[in-house]
């Protein structure tokens, strides 16, 4: 639980135009959705979906780096991974068992022969969408235990498209969509207050000294 007493201290430490900042941002972030990347090589391609993930309010993203070890390109970033969540896992199946327990569903975004076109995907179901590496794409793992398959619509002579892309087109389709309708998509109270400690914290650079001269007032 959120002591909201120090969050409310806290808060007399920033601008209005800050606490509004992070009010509207937060009132627009969602958990409904979640983005993997499945051992993606290039550092831009893991750095933009991130960015994407913060532009369409996509609270967490979910890094897989069972081969290639991931370090945040900052410049491409543009500072979301301050505000965006990273869930780091070492293997796809411990990333697949913990989305599966908190009720994802897992969606391969790959063409196949079941697939899903982006307009008629169902967006009232909690979803993770997979992207895989640049060549090779989503292991066989991701691909067995996926409950839908997912694809863009393409009418040109290239079959496929970079997964930051990727990432920035369905994200943008399926947040629009989400907000448009009756479903209960939004953070939680506590998980905004937490959010919100957590933002001013890597805001204020005094901030353990602040936090230590509340509770000893």
């Amino acid at each position: 639980m959120v002591d909201l007493e120090l969050l409310e201290y806290l808060e007399g430490y920033l601008t209005e135009n800050r606490k509004n900042r992070f009010t509207k941002v937060l009132n627009q972030r969602t958990k409904h959705f979640t983005v993997a990347i499945e051992d993606v090589y290039q550092l831009h391609n893991t750095s933009a979906v991130i960015r994407s993930c913060d532009v369409f309010g996509v609270q967490e993203v979910n890094i897989i780096e069972e081969i290639n070890r991931k370090r945040i390109d900052r410049e491409i970033a543009m500072g979301a991974q301050k505000w965006v969540d990273l869930n780091r896992f070492n293997s796809v199946k411990d990333c697949l068992q913990e989305l599966k327990q908190q009720g994802y569903q897992i969606v391969a975004t790959t063409p196949h022969t079941n697939d899903c076109l982006l307009q008629d995907f169902d967006v009232t179901k909690k979803s993770c969408f997979f992207f895989g590496r640049e060549t090779e794409g989503l292991s066989q793992e991701v691909l067995d235990q996926a409950d839908c398959f997912l694809k863009i619509p393409m009418v040109g002579f290239t079959e496929s498209l970079n997964i930051s892309v990727s990432a920035a087109i369905i994200l943008q389709q399926v947040t629009s969509k989400l907000k448009s309708l009756d479903v209960n998509w939004q953070l939680t109270d506590e998980e905004k207050a937490s959010k919100r400690l957590d933002w001013i914290q890597k805001t204020i650079k005094s901030y353990h000294d602040i936090v230590k001269r509340f509770y000893n007032q």
